[in-house]
């Protein structure tokens, strides 16, 4: 049995009480005396003695200020004091240890006992913890005698020990604790909306950016689908010059025949006729006649269309018809051929 409470304990606390010890941690961070929190929200008290009044502030004294609430400060006679310790790890059950040593310890019937506590000093193992009892009637006595009041709920009850105040429960505290509550409230609820309005923002800023993502992503999809589009165009472009390139350089290769027999039906006129025409790229062979065949020559030799102009075969007279036969070789400059 030994052995499975040990499984449970991991550096020397009990994971079965932890719920326990989180709502007191939570309990101490709200409503411990020297809380943070109840600094800032907890009413300002009027606290009367002998000695005249006084304000407090979440146990401190303070400056004049608007306050609801009172107390009264009972006289060291009235109470008895003890000073208790306990370990670290009974924060969660303070409450109820403490209930437990009021009574044990109280000289007063049960239902004529009230209490109070705190904390006046802690280290990581224990707690130093100053309990206070009172009698009830006795209270009531010197409330009635001393400042004429007769209802125990009408105000608060304070000790002082060590200079530390000490409120006695059972008395008017529970309309402070009531007020503090509702503040604590009040903030929480102010708090929640504020996370709530703060989600919110955050959540329209993310829709914002996804739509403006997506609007991206959108216009980086149309402009790829424009940019395969001009990449197909300028595949064509680029074949189509491909195409162009090939064709004028079978242009090149091959001038249209037809340009030059235009061209030299426009040089030589009526002065000669033509009996044979061949052309193989830029070589012209032709075959005719002509009353001059050395003008004939002359002629084509002077046309910048063509480069050069030989006679492959000498010039023959064709008997008494007063005609001369010409075979000529011409070649045609690059840049002049049709």
């Amino acid at each position: 049995m030994r052995g499975n409470e040990q499984s449970w304990e991991i550096f020397g606390y009990d994971t079965r009480q932890l719920g326990r010890h989180w709502v007191a941690a939570w309990n101490d961070l709200l409503w411990a005396d020297d809380s943070p929190v109840r600094r800032r929200l907890d009413e300002v008290v009027q606290l009367r003695s002998e000695n005249g009044t006084q304000l407090y502030h979440a146990g401190a004294a303070c400056a004049q200020a608007v306050h609801e609430c009172n107390a009264v400060l009972l006289p060291e006679e009235l109470m008895l004091a003890r000073h208790v310790q306990l370990p670290a790890t009974a924060d969660a059950y303070l409450d109820t240890a403490l209930a437990l040593e009021a009574s044990a310890s109280s000289p007063f019937a049960p239902n004529d006992t009230a209490w109070g506590w705190r904390v006046s000093s802690s280290t990581e193992k224990q707690l130093d913890i100053v309990l206070v009892i009172v009698s009830v009637s006795s209270v009531m006595a010197y409330l009635a005698r001393q400042y004429d009041l007769h209802d125990p709920h009408s105000q608060e009850v304070w000790v002082k020990i060590d200079d530390m105040l000490v409120v006695v429960r059972g008395f008017g505290e529970k309309a402070r604790d009531d007020k503090y509550r509702r503040r604590l409230v009040r903030c929480g609820l102010g708090l929640g909306a504020c996370a709530l309005l703060l989600l919110l923002i955050f959540s329209l800023a993310a829709g914002s950016k996804r739509a403006e993502l997506m609007q991206l992503e959108e216009s980086a999809a149309a402009v790829q689908k424009e940019a395969a589009a001009a990449s197909r165009m300028r595949s064509s472009l680029a074949l189509a010059n491909e195409t162009v390139d090939a064709v004028n350089g079978i242009i090149a290769s091959y001038p249209n025949p037809h340009l030059e027999i235009a061209r030299l039906t426009a040089l030589l006129g009526d002065e000669a006729s033509i009996s044979q025409f061949s052309m193989n790229g830029n070589e012209i062979r032709l075959r005719g006649q002509a009353v001059d065949a050395a003008s004939v020559m002359q002629i084509l030799n002077e046309d910048p269309a063509y480069a050069e102009v030989t006679a492959p075969q000498a010039i023959v007279k064709m008997g008494d018809t007063g005609f001369e036969q010409f075979s000529l070789n011409i070649a045609l400059r690059k840049d002049s051929a049709g």
